[in-house]
């Protein structure tokens, strides 16, 4: 019988198969904290945004904005960045704490409750959102919501060392694109310390579609060093069925090592 971890991870990647308008962005990202703590109940936590919802008072972006950032106090958490917690998305509306990308997630989803429509933004160095019916207007959710023009997202980049701009870093981030820089934040905050998280954090990533060959047999190599020699070695084998034959051959022979590895 499949252990909830495993039940979690199908779920997961049953919703990131789907186009990016039909994928459950909440519920991804739960599925996401509940790998962490299996023993999430992903369901009463997505009743939670709801309840954040229904406590806006002007179902509009000011309405919402001062909802979160001003009544709530949801910021971002400067004194410990790097704390995992601040990227799961029960954790960040326990603390009301997070980073830029979990904030936009959970500003993102109790907009669209309130029939708010926001996107991702997924500015190199710092995640924010923009306004659907006006597109000029962007929130920084880390910043404590604060109003952004394409000059201000600009002058964020700068500040954070970014080089060679390029207005297509203020376009929309779908939500799979999303899915997967969160993944990629927590893989570098677990390697090379914590191989225990960065398991499930690699086998996650696995799953979202889209991914570059170079770095599926990346990941999978990774996860063989973890010890999870049968996972790697399945992954290889996938990776194998669209390549020529003689590279199919040669990661096939290597999926058959890693898994006398496991015996």
């Amino acid at each position: 019988m499949a252990g909830r971890g495993d039940q979690t991870r199908a779920r997961f990647a049953e919703l990131v198969a789907r186009p990016d308008d039909e994928l459950p962005l909440d519920e991804a990202a739960l599925l996401i904290a509940a790998q962490a703590r299996p023993g999430l109940d992903v369901p009463a936590e997505l009743g939670r945004l709801d309840e954040l919802a229904a406590g806006c008072k002007e179902p509009t972006l000011d309405g919402l904005t001062a909802h979160l950032f001003d009544e709530l106090g949801f910021r971002g958490n400067a004194e410990h960045y790097q704390d995992p917690d601040n990227s799961y998305l029960d954790q960040v509306m326990t603390r009301r704490l997070g980073i830029p990308i979990s904030l936009s997630v959970l500003t993102m989803e109790v907009g669209r409750r309130l029939g708010v429509g926001i996107d991702g933004v997924g500015m190199p160095g710092h995640f924010l959102v923009r306004h659907r019916a006006d597109p000029g207007v962007f929130l920084d959710p880390f910043g404590g919501g604060r109003r952004l023009d394409a000059a201000g997202c600009r002058a964020i980049f700068a500040t954070l060392g970014g080089e060679g701009w390029a207005d297509g870093y203020l376009a929309p981030t779908g939500a799979r694109a999303i899915l997967g820089r969160m993944l990629l934040n927590l893989q570098g905050l677990f390697l090379p310390a914590d191989l225990k998280q960065a398991s499930w954090v690699l086998q996650l990533r696995l799953t979202v579609p889209g991914l570059a060959v170079a770095d599926r047999l990346g990941l999978a190599r990774a996860l063989g060093s973890l010890g999870r020699y049968g996972a790697a070695a399945a992954e290889l084998d996938r990776v194998a069925e669209g390549l020529p034959e003689d590279e199919a051959a040669t990661l096939r022979a290597e999926a058959l090592g890693l898994r006398a590895r496991a015996n």
